[in-house]
């Protein structure tokens, strides 16, 4: 099976002193009790694990890596191995009220097809991806060199992500493909980022509508 795709650009652990992260936390919050929910990329399966537990969910994850599938098997997790970028045929339309990507979107190559493919499985999409509008990497540009940051910790030569947005774009781009934006949070580290969020956030959460789901 091919590993072309990493697993991705977060470098922080999904599960921090014995809770979630933050942005974890509040796509949690997003997610209806006793749903089924689908999570691409599902890492070592702590957020599946978390909805199991305490929203009682019925869970399934889409992993490539294999030391993170043993990881999720181990958590009880139902977790598939593949690489995202072959799609999701596996899945019916509309198989599961919600799913997840988070902080992966930038890695893949295909980004129009995934999200198309995840509002065909799912009545709510939810993705998750380091703001390349956050401040200082202006700055950084104008000094002659790529960003650097604690959410985008990688060189130009060895980074996984391959398409970096910004709020805005990423809101024109669900736009053009019907997907209804239903809730944003920013984030700055753990902090939410209320005011002039496309400026000083470094993580944007999404939650969408499928043009194919119940509105």
């Amino acid at each position: 099976m091919s590993k072309r795709i990493h697993r991705y650009a977060a470098p922080e652990a999904q599960v921090e002193q014995g809770r979630l992260r933050s942005d974890l936390e509040r796509i949690a919050n997003w997610v209806e009790p006793g749903s089924r929910v689908l999570d691409l990329g599902c890492g070592d399966g702590s957020l599946l694990a978390y909805l199991r537990d305490h929203k009682d969910v019925d869970g399934v994850g889409v992993e490539v890596d294999d030391e993170r599938v043993i990881a999720s098997v181990r958590q009880g997790v139902h977790v598939i191995q593949q690489n995202l970028e072959e799609g999701l045929a596996l899945f019916d339309d509309q198989q599961f009220d919600t799913v997840v990507l988070s902080q992966t979107l930038q890695a893949m190559l295909h980004t129009e097809h995934i999200l198309s493919e995840m509002a065909r499985v799912a009545k709510h999409g939810i993705v998750s991806f380091p703001n390349f509008g956050y401040w200082p990497h202006g700055f950084s540009i104008l000094r002659g060199r790529m960003p650097v940051t604690g959410q985008m910790p990688y060189q130009w030569y060895d980074t996984p992500n391959i398409h970096l947005c910004t709020l805005r774009d990423f809101e024109n781009l669900a736009a053009s493909m019907n997907l209804r934006i239903t809730h944003r949070v920013a984030f700055n580290g753990a902090r939410e980022i209320g005011f002039l969020p496309g400026w000083r956030s470094t993580l944007a959460v999404y939650r969408f509508a499928s043009p194919h789901g119940v509105r």
